[in-house]
Protein backbone atom coordinates (compact mmCIF):
# COMPACT_ATOMS: atom_id res chain seq x y z
CA UNK A 1 0.00 0.00 0.00
CA UNK A 2 1.56 3.67 -0.75
CA UNK A 3 1.73 5.90 1.95
CA UNK A 4 -0.44 8.02 0.19
CA UNK A 5 -3.53 5.69 0.41
CA UNK A 6 -2.14 4.62 4.07
CA UNK A 7 -2.67 8.54 5.05
CA UNK A 8 -6.06 8.38 3.30
CA UNK A 9 -7.37 6.07 5.57
CA UNK A 10 -6.06 7.36 8.93
CA UNK A 11 -7.46 10.68 7.83
CA UNK A 12 -11.13 8.34 7.22
CA UNK A 13 -10.63 6.76 10.49
CA UNK A 14 -11.11 10.10 11.88
CA UNK A 15 -14.45 10.22 10.06
CA UNK A 16 -17.88 9.05 11.69
CA UNK A 17 -19.00 5.51 10.73
CA UNK A 18 -21.06 6.34 7.68
CA UNK A 19 -18.89 8.84 6.21
CA UNK A 20 -16.60 5.69 6.40
CA UNK A 21 -18.77 3.72 4.88
CA UNK A 22 -19.65 6.10 1.89
CA UNK A 23 -16.12 6.42 1.32
CA UNK A 24 -15.58 2.85 1.70
CA UNK A 25 -18.63 1.93 -1.14
CA UNK A 26 -17.09 4.45 -3.35
CA UNK A 27 -13.77 3.66 -3.51
CA UNK A 28 -14.96 -0.22 -3.97
CA UNK A 29 -16.90 1.12 -6.64
CA UNK A 30 -13.70 2.80 -8.40
CA UNK A 31 -11.76 0.09 -7.66
CA UNK A 32 -13.82 -2.14 -9.62
CA UNK A 33 -14.50 0.28 -12.49
CA UNK A 34 -11.02 0.60 -12.71
CA UNK A 35 -10.37 -3.00 -13.45
CA UNK A 36 -13.07 -3.39 -15.45
CA UNK A 37 -11.31 -0.31 -17.21
CA UNK A 38 -7.90 -2.48 -17.42
CA UNK A 39 -9.44 -5.33 -18.55
CA UNK A 40 -11.34 -3.55 -21.60
CA UNK A 41 -7.81 -1.84 -22.72
CA UNK A 42 -6.43 -5.88 -22.30
CA UNK A 43 -8.39 -7.08 -24.45
CA UNK A 44 -6.83 -8.19 -27.50
CA UNK A 45 -10.10 -7.88 -29.46
CA UNK A 46 -11.07 -4.34 -28.53
CA UNK A 47 -11.66 -2.21 -31.24
CA UNK A 48 -9.44 0.86 -30.41
CA UNK A 49 -10.47 3.05 -33.49
CA UNK A 50 -14.10 3.16 -31.50
CA UNK A 51 -12.64 4.18 -28.33
CA UNK A 52 -10.65 7.10 -30.30
CA UNK A 53 -13.54 8.31 -32.02
CA UNK A 54 -15.30 8.57 -29.02
CA UNK A 55 -13.18 10.37 -27.32
CA UNK A 56 -12.78 12.78 -30.39
CA UNK A 57 -16.49 13.49 -30.46
CA UNK A 58 -16.32 13.82 -26.74
CA UNK A 59 -13.53 16.89 -27.10
CA UNK A 60 -14.87 18.23 -30.14
CA UNK A 61 -18.48 18.62 -28.47
CA UNK A 62 -16.61 20.05 -25.06
CA UNK A 63 -14.77 22.85 -27.44
CA UNK A 64 -18.59 23.55 -29.13
CA UNK A 65 -19.91 24.56 -25.61
CA UNK A 66 -21.86 21.51 -25.44
CA UNK A 67 -20.85 20.07 -22.38
CA UNK A 68 -21.67 21.39 -18.74
CA UNK A 69 -18.55 21.46 -16.37
CA UNK A 70 -19.55 19.59 -13.01
CA UNK A 71 -18.34 18.32 -10.04
CA UNK A 72 -17.47 15.42 -9.24
CA UNK A 73 -20.71 12.65 -8.23
CA UNK A 74 -22.64 15.84 -9.60
CA UNK A 75 -25.69 14.82 -12.31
Amino acid sequence: MTKLLEKAFQEAQKLSDNLQNEIAQQLLIDIENELKWQATLADPDINLDVLSKMAQAALIEDQEGKTEAKGFGEE
